[in-house]
């Protein structure tokens, strides 16, 4: 009995060993760090991407709720296409340290809730990537791997390719109306490929999400050093509606969209006004930030270490629950993530989902998601609807693996816009 004990502590140990070191994604894995921004300087809203030894820098922010310094460190890992590390040694893709300290913080002021700001700027001397391709930074305490605080994935561009393409709407008369098709060629001249099916993968984004990114497509004619990837089934999006938003950039000044606000000592909860099903509605164009977030104050304040924050209040109307769904709310303020945190309770009462996050003021877009119980599947197509109207932005990204190569470069990117690049 002790034995079989022992045998299963083991393989617990081993799981939860194995789960946490799954660090293929953008993550928090502290309870105690909110806000995380990984972005190009001075750009909230773009892509964590830069041109190789081009001088271009990536910017990373983030809260801590402590109202303590804590020994933060980073590390970068190198990784293939589909996120998986690669198997080369540190100083063969970095250089400077294997890992560095993040020193740059400030205290919070003005704000009624206290934190810990911290601010690193990258690639700087002691962090330099030296390939391209993707990264994962993997930031942790006291400079132990294990005490993991946040993930967040980061691509270095060198550009071999050309590529070009345009947005059109299937032709399959079930999608016509409801997506987006990306149709689009890469030009490979000045590369080595005898193989493109095996050398070049693409993986498309709408949004610069990964949650949803299509993979896996292989070129439907090769010309010469051309590869053209407009199959009729491939690279087709459902085209989704606009991102709801709110503003919570004052907890002062009540935006249109915030039902009330209540103030305590050292806390604000704000109430947001319902948000309806639209599902069956008209599309209706709103400029938005396609899922993404800024933090940001009307006030005259600096947003990093001045900025507030508040208990934000969703309330989701629906006469009975979802059957055989759970609901989430869902966006970058989620990490596009579904997990306990962003998952609503429903009320029988009001007849309605409710939920709570804990976000700091800024301007914020978000929808509504269902995660089928039985499958897992991400469905949208009850809450939100699709258009194949919704702007929406399209990121192509090129990976070239050389004849005995050991990692795939990112070698191209094409970005196209479904307003502005649609046929």
């Amino acid at each position: 009995m002790r034995k079989a004990f022992i045998v299963i502590a083991l393989l617990s140990v081993l799981c939860a060993r194995a789960q946490h070191e799954d660090i293929s994604q953008d993550h928090v894995y502290s309870p105690t760090v909110k806000t995380v921004k990984l972005n190009p300087t001075g750009e909230p809203l773009a892509l964590p991407i830069y041109a190789l030894n081009s001088g271009e820098r990536l910017e990373l922010n983030f809260d801590d709720m402590q109202m303590e310094v804590r020994n933060y460190f980073y590390t970068i890992q190198l990784c293939n296409a589909d996120w998986t590390p690669v198997r080369l040694n540190t100083i063969e893709y970095l250089k400077g340290f294997s890992e560095s300290q993040i020193r740059d913080y400030r205290f919070s002021s003005v704000a009624l809730q206290k934190y810990v700001h911290y601010h690193l700027d990258f690639p700087n001397q002691n962090c330099t990537p030296t390939r391209a391709g993707n990264y994962i930074l993997k930031v942790y305490l006291d400079g132990d791997t294990s005490q993991l605080a946040f993930t967040r994935r980061f691509m270095v561009i060198q550009q071999k390719t050309t590529v070009e393409g345009y947005i059109s709407q299937p032709i399959n008369p079930k999608l016509f109306r409801t997506s987006q098709k990306i149709n689009f060629a890469v030009g490979t001249k000045g590369l080595n490929i005898p193989n493109p099916f095996d050398q070049v993968k693409i993986v498309i984004m709408q949004n610069s999400r990964w949650d949803n990114a299509i993979t896996n497509i292989k070129p439907r004619f090769i010309k010469g050093d051309l590869l053209e990837y407009n199959a009729e089934q491939d690279c087709i999006f459902p085209g989704m509606k606009e991102w709801r938003w709110i503003d919570l950039r004052s907890f002062r000044l009540q935006t249109e969209r915030v039902e009330r606000s209540e103030y305590g000592r050292t806390t604000t909860d704000v109430y947001v006004l319902p948000d309806f099903p639209r599902d069956n509605t008209v599309y209706q164009y709103i400029k938005d930030f396609n899922g993404r977030y800024i933090p940001s104050v009307l006030e005259d304040y600096n947003p990093n270490f001045e900025g507030d924050y508040a208990r934000v209040h969703f309330v989701y109307p629906a006469k009975e629950p979802y059957a055989g769904y759970d609901l989430y709310i869902f966006g970058e303020l989620t990490d596009y993530e579904c997990n306990p945190g962003n998952r609503l309770t429903y009320n029988g009462a009001r007849q309605a989902y409710e939920g709570t996050l804990f976000l700091k003021q800024g301007y914020y877009n978000y929808i509504y998601a269902l995660i089928d119980r039985t499958n897992g599947q991400f469905n949208t197509e009850y809450t939100e609807g699709n258009s194949w109207e919704t702007e929406n932005d399209y990121t192509v990204l090129v990976y070239y693996k050389a004849l005995g190569g050991r990692n795939d470069e990112l070698v191209g990117m094409l970005k196209l816009n479904s307003m502005t690049s649609r046929r």
